[in-house]
C-alpha cells in the first residue's frame, strides 16, 4: 500500500493537537451476529483515515510531534488459520509508516506510559462505547506515578473536531476513489433497470429481492467491497416509504421502482438514487411528476459551487417543488397560497419532507459540520409553522472544492383527501453525488441515466 496520505494526514492532525497533546484513535470492535458468528468486519473510518489499516483490535496513538505509535494484534500462526492473515507489530512500522507497533495485548501498560507529561488527550468523544471509561483507567495509572514525578493530562478534547474538518475536504486521492465508487454503483443500477424489464417483458416473476441481487452481483464484481449501505430496492407504493429495504414484494408493470443503493470501494462510499417504470414506459401522472422532480434538481445542481451555502441546492429544489405542485393541483393555491406562502409555511411538507442532500464520504452521511465555522456565533430564531418548535438558525455552510455531497430531491405522494387519485402511491426520488469545483461541481453518478426519455430508451436495450 501506499502510506504516503495518511502519513501527511497524520502530521496535519499533529499540528493540531498542540506540543503537549496526544490522541487515541480505536478501530472499530468485531460485532457478533449470532452464536459464534460475527457480522462482516469494516473499520472505523476515522481511524482508516490516519492509517489505512483493516484489521480489527487495533488503536493509533498520534503525539503532537507527529510521533505515531499503532497497537495491532501479534501475529499467531495458528488462529491465521482459521482468520486469516495478521500484518502484525513487527511489519506495520515498514508498510503503514507508523513510528513504532506494538501488540494489542499492551495497550493497558503501555499506552499509560505514552500519556505521561502530556497536557492534553484527543479522543473521539461518543462514538465508541466505553471508550471514555478506558482513558479514564488509563489516566488513573499515570495519577498512580506522580510521586516519581508523572505528570498527567489536564484537559480531554473532542479528535472529532480536527479529523471532522479534514475529512470534510476529499482530496485527489479520495476523489478518485469516489469516481471509481460511482461508476461501479451506476453500472448496478443500469443492469437492475434492464433487468426489470427483460424479465417482465419475458412473462417473469419479479421481485424487489431481485433487483437487490442484480445490484449485489454488480457491486462485487466491479471490486466493490460490500454495499454503502442497506440498499432500498421499492416497487410502487413502498416508494413512498423513505427507509424501506428490499423485500420480497412483487415489481408490477405500470408501476415505478425506487432504488436507492450505492457500493462502497476501499472505504469510500457513492450514492445513487433512481425512479424508473418497472416495464421501462412512464405513465403520464408518474412523468409529470419525475419531470418535476428532475427540474428541481436541476436547479440544486446550478446551485452547488465554491462560495455558495450548503443550504442553496435544498431552497432551490423546494421553490421548483413548491411551484410545480400548485401547478399540478396537488397543492391548492386557494388553500395555501402563493408559491412563497408554500415554502414559508412549509405546505409542501406532506409531499417532500427531506433534505436535498448530505455530506459523502468514508460514511454515506459523511462526518463535517453543516455550519459555517466563521459564523458560528451568528444565531437567529425560528418558529417552525409545523410543528410550533422554536429553531435555533445559523449560516449554513460555505461550499469549498473538495467537497462532496448528495443531491436528492423527491416526491411521495400517499393517498389523502384532496390528493387527485392519478398521483397516489408514486414515490419519486432522483440522487447524485456531486464534487464541489470552483464554477459548478461534477456529478460523478451520471453513468446511470436521468432523463425519462433516456431511461425509457436503456430499458427498451
Amino acid at each position: 500500500m501506499n502510506s504516503a496520505p495518511y502519513a501527511q494526514r497524520r502530521a496535519r492532525l499533529a499540528a493540531q493537537l498542540g506540543p503537549d497533546g496526544i490522541a487515541i484513535v480505536p478501530t472499530a470492535p468485531e460485532r457478533p451476529r449470532n452464536r459464534d458468528t460475527d457480522f462482516l468486519y469494516r473499520h472505523d473510518s476515522y481511524f482508516y483515515y490516519l492509517t489505512g489499516f483493516t484489521e480489527p483490535n487495533a488503536w493509533l496513538v498520534l503525539a503532537g510531534d507527529g510521533r505515531a505509535t499503532l497497537f495491532c494484534a501479534p501475529k499467531d500462526l495458528e488462529r491465521e488459520i482459521w482468520d486469516g492473515y495478521r500484518l502484525g507489530p513487527e511489519a506495520a512500522p515498514g508498510v503503514l509508516g507508523v513510528d513504532e507497533a506494538f501488540s494489542v495485548a499492551t495497550l493497558d501498560t503501555t499506552l499509560p506510559r505514552l500519556l505521561e507529561n502530556r497536557g492534553t488527550v484527543w479522543y473521539p468523544f461518543a462514538t465508541h462505547a466505553g471508550l471514555e471509561t478506558r482513558v479514564d483507567g488509563w489516566l488513573q495509572k499515570v495519577r498512580a506515578r506522580v510521586r516519581f514525578g508523572a505528570l498527567c493530562p489536564e484537559q480531554q478534547r473532542d479528535l472529532c473536531g480536527p479529523l471532522d474538518e479534514m475529512r470534510l475536504v476529499k482530496d485527489a486521492h479520495e476523489q478518485d476513489i469516489m469516481r471509481r465508487a460511482a461508476d461501479i454503483s451506476a453500472r448496478a443500477h443500469v443492469r437492475a433497470m434492464q433487468t426489470s424489464a427483460r424479465m417482465l417483458r419475458a412473462g417473469q416473476e419479479v421481485r424487489e429481492y431481485h433487483l437487490d441481487a442484480e445490484l449485489l452481483h454488480e457491486f462485487r464484481l466491479g471490486g466493490s467491497q460490500y454495499p454503502a449501505y442497506g440498499s432500498i430496492v421499492a416497487a410502487g407504493a413502498n416508494a413512498c416509504v423513505l427507509h424501506y429495504r428490499a423485500d420480497a414484494a412483487p415489481v408490477r408493470a405500470g408501476e415505478l421502482v425506487l432504488i436507492d443503493a450505492g457500493c462502497e470501494l476501499d472505504s469510500y462510499a457513492s450514492d445513487i438514487t433512481r425512479t424508473f417504470p418497472a416495464d421501462g414506459k412512464f405513465t403520464g401522472p408518474q412523468r409529470a411528476l419525475y419531470d418535476l422532480v428532475l427540474a428541481s434538481q436541476d436547479a440544486a445542481v446550478a446551485a452547488t459551487r465554491a462560495g455558495q451555502r450548503f443550504n442553496d441546492p435544498h431552497e432551490a429544489t423546494v421553490k421548483v417543488l413548491a411551484q410545480g405542485l400548485l401547478d399540478l393541483g396537488l397543492l391548492d393555491a386557494n388553500k395555501v397560497g402563493s408559491v412563497q406562502d408554500v415554502i414559508d409555511n412549509r405546505s409542501y411538507f406532506s409531499f417532500y419532507m427531506h433534505r436535498t442532500g448530505h455530506w459523502l464520504g468514508m460514511d454515506v452521511h459523511d462526518c463535517g459540520s453543516y455550519v459555517e465555522p466563521t459564523q458560528v456565533g451568528e444565531v437567529s430564531e425560528r418558529k417552525d409553522p409545523l410543528s410550533g418548535e422554536l429553531i435555533k438558525n445559523r449560516p449554513s455552510r460555505i461550499l469549498q472544492p473538495g467537497m462532496v455531497l448528495t443531491i436528492e430531491p423527491g416526491l411521495y405522494v400517499r393517498p389523502a383527501e384532496g390528493v387527485p387519485e392519478r398521483f397516489h402511491n408514486i414515490g419519486i426520488r432522483i440522487e447524485d453525488d456531486a464534487i464541489v469545483t470552483e464554477t459548478g461541481c461534477e456529478l460523478i453518478t451520471r453513468g446511470v441515466p436521468v432523463h425519462a426519455d433516456e431511461i425509457e430508451a436503456l430499458m427498451r436495450a
